[in-house]
């Protein structure tokens, strides 16, 4: 146990970082403090969910109602999953502008933790088992029907039978509460090959002179930045705790009545939008396994390096972020002109400038 924290300390604390590195930096660690969050609340909430399909909402509703500090948990665990993607997202953003892709084997690592941590998300989206619950999971499980020869058995084995029903919530019950443990072996292995290498400095500089030690001056930084991210935190919680829920998710699910307009969570828009822009089904899976794919290429890019390319890239990423934020509104609107339109430049233009990266 002795050597496992002297290892720690030299790794972790020890080890000298770029003295520049500002407040982006910071991000990664409050995905770490999420996280424990999610694990922390995720293990109460499952002591009183009902995987059954008669049960499910109902325990979800009781919980909400009657269970002593039940609803403080679940908006909390609603809620972190909220901030750890809008935490994520300016992660891997931060990591394309300052070129942190070249670290191949930290970058990777990271895009698999993203991929597990949508997967995560959406699983954990179907168990409340509301209306929007029911037919986002109906929505996203056909799409492997779009899959030649096989796809039709993949979505039968996901459902575990012809119709989502109580065996698809048991495995997604049971998937939703493994990944995370899963996933925190790929962040323990993330921050491994990360120290390993180590952070990248903004300014293109790796010489001795310009790092200083974790501890005092960065771990002081971290813990601001953590209790300004927790008072936000408290009072997303208590002034605004139902805002990123969907109104259809406060209704059992039903299957013979459709919603209106079927979203998923808003951190899954922009693949949605995505998808729904090219008028082909397998097109539009093709799309969005594009969407996830593209992140994983990002190390294998050629560099350029001069200086009239990099003004140049700063202006196309800075043009990119914005029109991911077009398609996380494109995402919540409904399939009509001009929203149409609007989807499908935006779909263009998102994989058009990742060449540029």
């Amino acid at each position: 146990m002795h050597s496992i924290l002297k290892i720690i300390k030299g790794v972790v604390i020890d080890l000298p970082r770029p003295k520049k590195i500002k407040g982006l930096w910071k991000f990664g660690s409050l995905l770490g403090l999420f996280l424990g969050v999610q694990l922390v609340t995720g293990i109460f909430l499952s002591f009183r969910y009902i995987r059954s399909v008669e049960s499910a909402y109902g325990s979800v509703d009781l919980l909400m109602r009657d269970v002593l500090l039940g609803s403080f948990v679940r908006i909390f665990h609603s809620k972190g999953a909220t901030f750890f993607f809008l935490f994520l997202y300016i992660h891997m953003f931060r990591g394309i502008y300052y070129y942190s892709y070249r670290y191949r084997e930290v970058w990777l690592i990271g895009c698999v933790i993203f991929v597990l941590s949508m997967a995560v998300a959406f699983l954990g989206y179907v168990l409340p088992w509301g209306q929007m619950s029911f037919w986002g999971a109906t929505v996203i499980t056909n799409l492997f029907s779009a899959i030649p020869y096989v796809g039709k058995n993949i979505v039968i084995w996901l459902w575990g039978g012809f119709s989502i029903s109580f065996p698809t919530l048991i495995r997604f019950f049971s998937f939703h509460f493994v990944i995370p443990f899963v996933l925190v072996f790929f962040i323990v292995l993330h921050i491994f090959f990360l120290h390993e290498t180590g952070r990248k400095n903004p300014l293109g500089l790796n010489r001795k002179n310009v790092k200083i030690f974790f501890k005092p001056y960065f771990s002081i930084n971290d813990f601001m930045g953590f209790m300004m991210v927790i008072c936000l935190f408290i009072i997303m919680r208590f002034g605004f705790p139902y805002l990123f829920m969907d109104v259809e998710n406060f209704i059992e699910a039903k299957f013979l009545v459709t919603p209106v307009h079927i979203q998923p969570e808003w951190y899954f828009l922009a693949a949605y939008a995505i998808l729904r822009s090219i008028p082909k089904k397998l097109g539009g899976v093709l799309a969005l396994v594009m969407f996830i794919l593209m992140f994983f290429l990002l190390p294998f890019v050629r560099l350029r390096i001069s200086i009239l390319w990099k003004y140049l890239f700063q202006f196309l990423f800075f043009v990119w972020v914005l029109n991911f934020i077009i398609l996380l509104w494109i995402g919540a609107r409904s399939v009509e002109v001009p929203y149409i339109l609007i989807g499908r430049i935006s779909c263009f233009i998102y994989f058009f400038l990742f060449l540029f990266f």
